[in-house]
Protein backbone atom coordinates (compact mmCIF):
# COMPACT_ATOMS: atom_id res chain seq x y z
CA UNK A 1 0.00 0.00 0.00
CA UNK A 2 1.59 3.76 -1.04
CA UNK A 3 1.99 5.43 2.17
CA UNK A 4 0.81 9.14 1.87
CA UNK A 5 1.77 12.13 3.91
CA UNK A 6 -0.74 13.95 5.22
CA UNK A 7 -0.89 16.85 3.00
CA UNK A 8 -1.50 14.74 0.17
CA UNK A 9 -4.73 12.88 2.20
CA UNK A 10 -5.68 16.78 2.47
CA UNK A 11 -5.11 17.63 -0.92
CA UNK A 12 -7.64 14.72 -2.40
CA UNK A 13 -9.79 15.99 0.11
CA UNK A 14 -9.98 19.21 -1.63
CA UNK A 15 -10.44 17.62 -4.66
CA UNK A 16 -13.30 15.25 -3.58
CA UNK A 17 -15.17 18.81 -1.94
CA UNK A 18 -14.26 20.38 -5.89
CA UNK A 19 -15.49 17.32 -7.69
CA UNK A 20 -18.63 16.24 -5.21
CA UNK A 21 -19.48 19.64 -3.03
CA UNK A 22 -20.47 19.09 0.52
CA UNK A 23 -24.26 18.25 1.86
CA UNK A 24 -23.64 19.70 5.46
CA UNK A 25 -21.76 23.59 6.03
CA UNK A 26 -20.50 26.32 3.98
CA UNK A 27 -18.22 24.63 0.45
CA UNK A 28 -16.77 28.11 1.12
CA UNK A 29 -15.83 27.80 4.34
CA UNK A 30 -14.91 24.17 3.97
CA UNK A 31 -12.54 25.16 1.24
CA UNK A 32 -10.73 27.92 2.92
CA UNK A 33 -10.11 25.39 5.99
CA UNK A 34 -9.06 22.74 3.90
CA UNK A 35 -6.40 25.01 2.23
CA UNK A 36 -5.19 26.40 5.05
CA UNK A 37 -4.75 23.01 6.60
CA UNK A 38 -3.08 21.76 3.64
CA UNK A 39 -0.82 24.56 3.61
CA UNK A 40 0.61 24.05 7.24
CA UNK A 41 1.35 20.77 6.51
CA UNK A 42 3.04 21.22 3.47
CA UNK A 43 5.07 23.76 5.44
CA UNK A 44 5.73 21.20 8.46
CA UNK A 45 6.49 18.85 6.36
CA UNK A 46 9.31 20.52 4.44
CA UNK A 47 10.73 21.74 7.47
CA UNK A 48 11.26 18.33 8.52
CA UNK A 49 12.10 17.23 5.48
CA UNK A 50 15.48 19.92 5.76
CA UNK A 51 15.68 19.17 8.95
CA UNK A 52 16.80 15.06 8.32
CA UNK A 53 18.09 15.74 4.80
CA UNK A 54 15.10 13.06 3.48
CA UNK A 55 12.00 13.10 2.17
CA UNK A 56 8.84 11.59 3.42
CA UNK A 57 9.16 7.64 3.86
CA UNK A 58 12.86 7.74 2.03
CA UNK A 59 15.67 5.56 3.80
CA UNK A 60 18.59 7.04 5.46
CA UNK A 61 21.71 6.88 4.04
CA UNK A 62 23.75 9.80 4.96
CA UNK A 63 23.34 12.86 7.00
CA UNK A 64 21.83 13.71 10.18
CA UNK A 65 20.55 10.57 12.45
CA UNK A 66 17.50 11.51 13.83
CA UNK A 67 14.21 10.09 12.14
CA UNK A 68 10.47 11.29 11.99
CA UNK A 69 8.24 9.67 14.65
CA UNK A 70 4.65 9.96 14.16
CA UNK A 71 2.96 12.86 13.79
CA UNK A 72 0.20 14.63 17.00
CA UNK A 73 -2.80 16.74 16.38
CA UNK A 74 -2.18 20.96 15.91
CA UNK A 75 -5.33 23.46 16.07
CA UNK A 76 -5.40 26.96 14.41
CA UNK A 77 -8.09 29.31 15.23
CA UNK A 78 -9.73 30.87 12.27
CA UNK A 79 -12.39 33.32 11.08
CA UNK A 80 -13.95 29.99 9.38
CA UNK A 81 -13.26 28.25 12.62
CA UNK A 82 -10.51 25.56 13.94
CA UNK A 83 -8.62 24.11 11.94
CA UNK A 84 -7.39 20.25 13.00
CA UNK A 85 -4.03 19.61 11.49
CA UNK A 86 -1.03 16.86 10.91
CA UNK A 87 1.81 18.24 13.17
CA UNK A 88 5.46 15.99 12.19
CA UNK A 89 7.27 14.88 15.25
CA UNK A 90 10.89 13.80 15.23
CA UNK A 91 13.30 12.03 17.59
CA UNK A 92 17.22 11.87 17.54
CA UNK A 93 17.60 15.23 16.34
CA UNK A 94 17.90 19.08 17.55
CA UNK A 95 14.31 19.95 16.82
CA UNK A 96 14.15 23.46 17.49
CA UNK A 97 13.82 25.01 14.30
CA UNK A 98 10.73 22.41 13.70
CA UNK A 99 9.49 23.91 17.33
CA UNK A 100 10.24 27.90 15.52
CA UNK A 101 8.56 26.77 12.37
CA UNK A 102 5.70 25.52 14.10
CA UNK A 103 5.12 28.66 16.72
CA UNK A 104 5.20 31.00 13.24
CA UNK A 105 2.26 29.30 11.56
CA UNK A 106 0.29 28.47 14.71
CA UNK A 107 -1.33 32.15 15.52
CA UNK A 108 -4.30 33.37 14.67
CA UNK A 109 -3.56 35.73 11.38
CA UNK A 110 -5.31 37.39 9.04
CA UNK A 111 -2.31 37.77 6.93
CA UNK A 112 -1.96 33.89 7.18
CA UNK A 113 -5.30 33.49 6.46
CA UNK A 114 -5.39 35.39 3.51
CA UNK A 115 -2.11 34.28 1.69
CA UNK A 116 -3.73 30.58 2.28
CA UNK A 117 -6.77 30.93 0.51
CA UNK A 118 -4.69 32.70 -2.29
CA UNK A 119 -2.07 30.10 -2.30
CA UNK A 120 -4.22 26.94 -2.60
CA UNK A 121 -5.95 28.81 -5.52
CA UNK A 122 -2.83 29.17 -7.29
CA UNK A 123 -1.47 25.49 -6.42
CA UNK A 124 1.60 26.99 -4.99
CA UNK A 125 4.33 24.49 -4.48
CA UNK A 126 6.16 23.90 -1.73
CA UNK A 127 9.14 25.84 -2.16
CA UNK A 128 6.97 28.59 -3.21
CA UNK A 129 5.71 28.78 0.38
CA UNK A 130 8.79 28.60 2.07
CA UNK A 131 10.11 31.86 0.37
CA UNK A 132 6.31 33.11 1.53
CA UNK A 133 8.18 32.51 5.35
CA UNK A 134 10.81 35.21 4.84
CA UNK A 135 10.40 38.74 5.71
CA UNK A 136 13.33 40.89 4.06
CA UNK A 137 15.08 40.82 7.77
CA UNK A 138 15.40 36.93 7.39
CA UNK A 139 12.65 36.66 9.88
CA UNK A 140 9.94 33.63 8.94
CA UNK A 141 6.25 35.50 8.85
CA UNK A 142 4.07 35.37 6.06
CA UNK A 143 4.47 39.45 4.28
CA UNK A 144 2.46 40.76 1.67
CA UNK A 145 5.46 40.99 0.03
CA UNK A 146 6.26 37.44 0.03
CA UNK A 147 2.20 37.24 -1.44
CA UNK A 148 2.76 39.97 -4.48
CA UNK A 149 5.82 37.81 -5.32
CA UNK A 150 3.54 34.94 -5.55
CA UNK A 151 0.63 36.35 -7.62
CA UNK A 152 3.70 37.76 -10.06
CA UNK A 153 4.43 34.31 -10.74
CA UNK A 154 1.09 33.41 -11.52
CA UNK A 155 0.19 36.54 -13.46
CA UNK A 156 3.09 35.20 -15.74
CA UNK A 157 1.63 31.97 -15.59
CA UNK A 158 -1.50 33.63 -17.06
CA UNK A 159 0.53 35.76 -19.65
CA UNK A 160 2.23 32.71 -21.03
CA UNK A 161 -2.01 30.83 -20.95
CA UNK A 162 -3.26 34.04 -23.06
CA UNK A 163 -0.57 34.05 -25.58
CA UNK A 164 0.52 30.42 -26.11
CA UNK A 165 -0.04 28.64 -29.87
CA UNK A 166 -3.55 27.49 -30.06
CA UNK A 167 -2.94 25.20 -33.29
CA UNK A 168 -2.98 21.57 -31.66
CA UNK A 169 -6.68 22.63 -30.29
CA UNK A 170 -9.00 21.35 -32.41
CA UNK A 171 -12.12 22.27 -31.89
CA UNK A 172 -15.64 20.41 -32.67
CA UNK A 173 -17.28 22.74 -30.31
CA UNK A 174 -16.44 26.09 -28.65
CA UNK A 175 -17.84 27.24 -25.25
CA UNK A 176 -18.10 30.71 -24.66
CA UNK A 177 -19.62 33.03 -21.80
CA UNK A 178 -18.64 35.61 -19.08
CA UNK A 179 -19.08 36.52 -15.66
CA UNK A 180 -19.26 40.23 -14.61
CA UNK A 181 -16.72 41.42 -11.93
CA UNK A 182 -15.30 44.46 -10.52
CA UNK A 183 -12.01 45.56 -12.00
CA UNK A 184 -12.06 49.08 -10.71
CA UNK A 185 -13.14 50.65 -7.31
CA UNK A 186 -16.61 52.24 -7.69
CA UNK A 187 -16.97 51.36 -11.31
CA UNK A 188 -19.53 49.00 -12.41
CA UNK A 189 -18.96 45.55 -12.61
CA UNK A 190 -17.21 44.61 -16.14
CA UNK A 191 -17.24 41.01 -18.34
CA UNK A 192 -14.43 38.79 -18.21
CA UNK A 193 -15.13 36.44 -21.27
CA UNK A 194 -14.01 32.68 -20.90
CA UNK A 195 -13.93 30.21 -23.88
CA UNK A 196 -13.36 26.62 -23.53
CA UNK A 197 -13.55 23.67 -26.02
CA UNK A 198 -14.35 19.92 -26.48
CA UNK A 199 -11.66 19.00 -29.22
CA UNK A 200 -11.60 16.05 -32.32
CA UNK A 201 -10.14 13.53 -29.75
CA UNK A 202 -12.98 14.50 -27.21
CA UNK A 203 -10.67 16.52 -24.52
CA UNK A 204 -12.43 19.26 -22.69
CA UNK A 205 -9.69 22.51 -22.75
CA UNK A 206 -10.05 26.30 -21.21
CA UNK A 207 -8.88 27.63 -23.97
CA UNK A 208 -8.90 32.12 -23.51
CA UNK A 209 -10.24 34.31 -20.25
CA UNK A 210 -9.36 37.64 -21.18
CA UNK A 211 -11.46 41.01 -20.28
CA UNK A 212 -14.32 42.11 -22.60
CA UNK A 213 -17.62 44.13 -22.43
CA UNK A 214 -19.73 42.02 -22.96
CA UNK A 215 -22.55 44.08 -24.73
CA UNK A 216 -19.30 45.27 -27.51
CA UNK A 217 -18.91 43.20 -30.62
CA UNK A 218 -16.15 44.83 -31.13
CA UNK A 219 -14.45 43.47 -27.61
CA UNK A 220 -15.86 40.11 -28.47
CA UNK A 221 -14.08 40.11 -32.14
CA UNK A 222 -11.00 41.14 -30.63
CA UNK A 223 -11.12 38.34 -28.39
CA UNK A 224 -12.23 36.09 -30.31
CA UNK A 225 -9.79 37.26 -33.67
CA UNK A 226 -7.14 36.88 -30.82
CA UNK A 227 -8.14 32.86 -30.67
CA UNK A 228 -8.04 32.54 -34.69
CA UNK A 229 -4.69 34.46 -34.42
CA UNK A 230 -3.42 31.97 -32.66
CA UNK A 231 -4.49 29.16 -34.53
CA UNK A 232 -7.38 27.81 -33.32
CA UNK A 233 -9.23 26.08 -35.97
CA UNK A 234 -13.19 26.85 -36.86
CA UNK A 235 -15.16 24.39 -34.72
CA UNK A 236 -18.50 22.86 -35.72
CA UNK A 237 -20.80 24.70 -33.22
CA UNK A 238 -20.23 27.94 -31.16
CA UNK A 239 -22.43 27.82 -28.35
CA UNK A 240 -23.07 31.42 -26.43
CA UNK A 241 -25.96 32.81 -24.04
CA UNK A 242 -27.87 35.80 -25.62
CA UNK A 243 -25.92 38.49 -25.15
CA UNK A 244 -26.29 40.37 -29.08
CA UNK A 245 -22.55 41.48 -29.16
CA UNK A 246 -21.14 38.26 -28.33
CA UNK A 247 -23.79 36.47 -31.21
CA UNK A 248 -22.90 39.15 -33.73
CA UNK A 249 -18.69 38.53 -33.31
CA UNK A 250 -19.54 34.59 -33.30
CA UNK A 251 -21.29 35.01 -36.73
CA UNK A 252 -18.77 37.80 -37.76
CA UNK A 253 -15.47 35.46 -36.87
CA UNK A 254 -16.75 31.64 -37.11
CA UNK A 255 -18.58 32.38 -40.41
CA UNK A 256 -18.81 28.26 -41.19
CA UNK A 257 -19.74 27.25 -38.04
CA UNK A 258 -23.34 26.75 -36.63
CA UNK A 259 -24.16 28.90 -33.77
CA UNK A 260 -26.16 27.19 -30.57
CA UNK A 261 -28.25 29.44 -27.91
CA UNK A 262 -27.74 28.10 -24.79
CA UNK A 263 -31.02 26.70 -23.64
CA UNK A 264 -30.47 27.44 -19.99
CA UNK A 265 -30.41 30.79 -20.38
CA UNK A 266 -32.96 30.86 -22.68
CA UNK A 267 -35.36 28.50 -20.58
CA UNK A 268 -34.98 31.09 -17.70
CA UNK A 269 -35.44 34.37 -19.82
CA UNK A 270 -38.76 32.61 -21.28
CA UNK A 271 -40.46 31.48 -18.13
CA UNK A 272 -39.62 34.97 -16.37
CA UNK A 273 -42.39 35.97 -19.31
CA UNK A 274 -44.78 33.17 -17.71
CA UNK A 275 -47.03 33.38 -14.83
CA UNK A 276 -45.56 30.48 -12.12
CA UNK A 277 -49.33 28.32 -13.20
CA UNK A 278 -48.40 28.03 -16.82
CA UNK A 279 -44.45 27.70 -16.22
CA UNK A 280 -44.53 24.06 -16.18
CA UNK A 281 -46.64 23.60 -19.41
CA UNK A 282 -44.73 26.06 -21.13
CA UNK A 283 -41.31 24.43 -20.44
CA UNK A 284 -42.11 21.12 -21.59
CA UNK A 285 -43.72 22.41 -24.54
CA UNK A 286 -40.50 24.52 -25.08
CA UNK A 287 -38.13 21.52 -24.64
CA UNK A 288 -40.01 19.15 -26.47
CA UNK A 289 -39.14 21.33 -29.80
CA UNK A 290 -35.64 22.11 -28.05
CA UNK A 291 -34.92 18.58 -27.74
CA UNK A 292 -37.17 17.55 -30.96
CA UNK A 293 -35.36 14.26 -33.05
CA UNK A 294 -34.28 16.57 -35.94
CA UNK A 295 -34.63 20.36 -36.66
CA UNK A 296 -37.92 19.75 -39.14
CA UNK A 297 -39.89 18.46 -36.20
CA UNK A 298 -38.75 21.47 -33.95
CA UNK A 299 -39.68 23.76 -36.64
CA UNK A 300 -43.32 21.61 -36.39
CA UNK A 301 -43.41 21.81 -32.59
CA UNK A 302 -42.72 25.76 -32.77
CA UNK A 303 -46.12 26.22 -34.79
CA UNK A 304 -47.77 23.93 -32.50
CA UNK A 305 -46.13 26.12 -29.37
CA UNK A 306 -47.34 29.12 -31.37
CA UNK A 307 -50.82 27.89 -31.55
CA UNK A 308 -51.81 26.86 -28.30
CA UNK A 309 -49.81 29.94 -26.48
CA UNK A 310 -50.28 32.91 -29.10
CA UNK A 311 -53.47 34.97 -27.56
CA UNK A 312 -52.60 34.12 -24.25
CA UNK A 313 -48.77 34.93 -23.72
CA UNK A 314 -47.95 36.94 -26.82
CA UNK A 315 -44.57 38.16 -25.02
CA UNK A 316 -43.26 34.51 -23.97
CA UNK A 317 -44.09 33.54 -27.67
CA UNK A 318 -42.15 35.97 -28.77
CA UNK A 319 -39.09 35.25 -26.76
CA UNK A 320 -39.25 31.63 -27.84
CA UNK A 321 -39.58 32.78 -31.67
CA UNK A 322 -36.79 34.61 -31.27
CA UNK A 323 -33.47 33.25 -32.35
CA UNK A 324 -35.18 29.95 -32.40
CA UNK A 325 -32.64 28.47 -35.24
CA UNK A 326 -29.90 29.23 -33.07
CA UNK A 327 -31.50 27.07 -30.21
CA UNK A 328 -32.25 23.89 -32.39
CA UNK A 329 -28.52 24.19 -34.24
CA UNK A 330 -27.57 21.44 -32.02
CA UNK A 331 -29.91 19.07 -33.33
CA UNK A 332 -27.59 19.15 -36.77
CA UNK A 333 -25.37 17.34 -34.46
CA UNK A 334 -24.73 13.36 -33.68
CA UNK A 335 -27.54 12.64 -30.61
CA UNK A 336 -25.05 11.63 -28.35
CA UNK A 337 -23.35 15.05 -28.33
CA UNK A 338 -26.52 17.41 -28.19
CA UNK A 339 -27.09 17.31 -24.31
CA UNK A 340 -23.20 18.47 -24.05
CA UNK A 341 -23.36 20.97 -26.95
CA UNK A 342 -26.60 22.62 -25.79
CA UNK A 343 -25.77 24.85 -23.01
CA UNK A 344 -22.67 26.59 -21.16
CA UNK A 345 -23.62 25.52 -18.17
CA UNK A 346 -20.24 23.71 -17.62
CA UNK A 347 -18.81 27.15 -17.80
CA UNK A 348 -21.59 28.14 -15.45
CA UNK A 349 -20.31 25.63 -12.59
CA UNK A 350 -16.41 26.50 -13.17
CA UNK A 351 -17.77 30.22 -12.54
CA UNK A 352 -19.37 29.03 -8.90
CA UNK A 353 -15.60 27.12 -8.32
CA UNK A 354 -14.41 31.27 -8.67
CA UNK A 355 -16.62 32.70 -7.03
CA UNK A 356 -16.43 30.38 -4.08
CA UNK A 357 -12.18 31.14 -4.07
CA UNK A 358 -12.65 34.92 -5.13
CA UNK A 359 -15.14 35.69 -2.41
CA UNK A 360 -12.96 33.81 0.10
CA UNK A 361 -10.30 35.90 -0.67
CA UNK A 362 -12.25 39.50 0.14
CA UNK A 363 -12.51 42.37 -2.27
CA UNK A 364 -10.16 42.65 -5.37
CA UNK A 365 -9.96 45.66 -7.60
CA UNK A 366 -7.96 46.03 -10.64
CA UNK A 367 -7.70 44.17 -13.99
CA UNK A 368 -4.41 42.49 -12.93
CA UNK A 369 -5.31 41.13 -9.40
CA UNK A 370 -8.85 39.62 -10.70
CA UNK A 371 -7.39 37.93 -13.57
CA UNK A 372 -4.44 36.41 -11.73
CA UNK A 373 -6.99 35.01 -9.01
CA UNK A 374 -9.77 33.70 -11.65
CA UNK A 375 -7.36 32.43 -13.73
CA UNK A 376 -5.53 30.55 -10.38
CA UNK A 377 -9.40 29.09 -9.39
CA UNK A 378 -10.74 28.28 -13.23
CA UNK A 379 -7.65 26.91 -14.87
CA UNK A 380 -7.53 24.14 -11.54
CA UNK A 381 -11.01 23.76 -11.58
CA UNK A 382 -10.99 22.49 -15.39
CA UNK A 383 -8.82 19.62 -14.47
CA UNK A 384 -11.41 17.65 -13.36
CA UNK A 385 -13.31 17.76 -16.71
CA UNK A 386 -14.31 14.56 -17.86
CA UNK A 387 -13.72 14.01 -21.54
CA UNK A 388 -16.73 13.68 -24.34
CA UNK A 389 -16.69 10.47 -26.09
CA UNK A 390 -16.72 10.14 -29.53
CA UNK A 391 -17.31 7.06 -31.54
CA UNK A 392 -15.81 6.53 -35.24
CA UNK A 393 -19.52 6.90 -37.04
CA UNK A 394 -20.08 9.95 -35.40
CA UNK A 395 -16.72 11.58 -36.05
CA UNK A 396 -17.96 10.64 -40.01
CA UNK A 397 -21.58 12.43 -38.97
CA UNK A 398 -19.46 15.56 -38.15
CA UNK A 399 -17.46 15.69 -41.00
CA UNK A 400 -20.29 15.53 -43.23
CA UNK A 401 -21.36 18.25 -41.84
CA UNK A 402 -18.34 20.40 -42.04
CA UNK A 403 -18.66 19.42 -45.66
CA UNK A 404 -22.47 20.78 -45.51
CA UNK A 405 -21.87 24.10 -43.40
CA UNK A 406 -18.72 24.62 -46.02
CA UNK A 407 -20.76 24.51 -49.24
CA UNK A 408 -23.49 26.58 -47.95
CA UNK A 409 -21.06 28.82 -46.85
CA UNK A 410 -19.65 28.90 -50.65
CA UNK A 411 -22.89 29.35 -52.15
CA UNK A 412 -24.21 32.20 -49.55
CA UNK A 413 -21.14 34.22 -48.54
CA UNK A 414 -22.93 34.59 -44.86
CA UNK A 415 -22.60 33.46 -41.69
CA UNK A 416 -24.90 30.36 -40.87
CA UNK A 417 -27.31 31.46 -38.66
CA UNK A 418 -30.17 29.93 -39.83
CA UNK A 419 -29.20 26.94 -42.02
CA UNK A 420 -31.57 24.78 -44.73
CA UNK A 421 -29.66 21.22 -43.71
CA UNK A 422 -32.50 19.11 -42.63
CA UNK A 423 -30.68 17.09 -45.67
CA UNK A 424 -27.44 16.65 -44.02
CA UNK A 425 -28.17 14.75 -41.18
CA UNK A 426 -30.20 12.26 -43.61
CA UNK A 427 -27.21 12.00 -46.16
CA UNK A 428 -24.64 11.84 -43.12
CA UNK A 429 -26.70 8.48 -41.33
CA UNK A 430 -26.67 7.04 -44.90
CA UNK A 431 -23.01 6.64 -45.38
CA UNK A 432 -21.64 3.74 -45.93
CA UNK A 433 -20.12 2.50 -42.41
CA UNK A 434 -22.20 5.09 -40.24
Amino acid sequence: MKRVSPSERTKEEIGKLLREGTKTGNPKSELVRLGIKRVLEEVLEAGVRDLLGREYYERRSEGPSGYRNGSRRGRLKTTEGEVVHEVPQVRGVDGSPLRELRAQVSGRTEGLEGLVVEMFARGCSTRDIEALLATEQGEKLLSRTAVSEITEALWREYEEFVTRDLSDVKPLYLFLDGIAERLRPGAKSEAILCAWAITEQGRKVLVHLAPGTKESTDCCRDFLEDLKRRGLGEPVLVITDGAAGLMRAVEECFSLSLRQRCLAHKMRNLLSKVPPELQEEVKQAAQAAYQAPSPAVARALREDFVGHFGQELPTAVRCFEEDFEACIAHLYLPPGHRRAARTTNLLERLFVEERRRTRAVGTLFGERPVLKLMFGALIRASESWRPLGIETFERHQLERLREALTQQHRRTHAPVVNPDLDSAPNRISSKKGT
